[in-house]
């Protein structure tokens, strides 16, 4: 058994029919039993915008063994067929987006590849990742840096 931890947000469009078109093609895309998070508001990270993100987390409890790399691109396939999109302009800055599923952790489990980073290289940065995942798992350790999904939040609120 595993479990996987996924953020969606969105910043466009009609934001909560698109969380919840993007929570039933993940619960699609990987099966198990699909826990989440209430909805956290917060301003764009990385790039300027007038329009707030709505963010929720997701922990997927699946039966087996998971590869990262088929779950990555199982939630890229789910998050392009709600809106294909680029996240980035010409010049690779970060745009408005109606939909953003990221892959954040699955279990303790660390992966360095070229097409994948686990957990996720910015989580314990942004407090829409660290909210949500502390409510659905607040004793999770992230395996790197050696504290829990509370402590992380903890540290962001300062």
């Amino acid at each position: 058994m595993a479990t996987i931890y996924i953020n969606i947000g969105s910043n466009s469009g009609h934001r909560e029919a698109l969380i919840e078109q993007a929570v039933a093609a993940v619960a699609s895309c990987l099966g198990g039993k699909v826990r989440r998070s209430a909805t956290v508001e917060s301003e764009p990270w990385g790039f300027e915008s007038e329009n707030m993100f709505l963010n929720i987390g997701l922990a997927v409890e699946t039966e087996g063994d998971v590869d990262p790399s088929e779950v990555l691109e199982k939630l890229q396939k789910a998050e392009k067929g709600i809106d294909a999109s680029s996240h980035r302009d010409a010049e690779g800055r970060y745009v408005d987006r109606a939909i953003d599923i990221d892959l954040i952790a699955i279990d303790d489990m660390v992966v360095r590849s070229e097409s994948l980073t686990l957990p996720h290289p910015h989580a314990h940065e942004r407090m829409f990742v660290m909210e949500p995942m502390t409510q659905l798992a607040p004793e999770w350790v992230h395996p790197l840096l050696g504290k829990s999904a509370r402590r992380l939040r903890d540290e962001l609120e300062g």
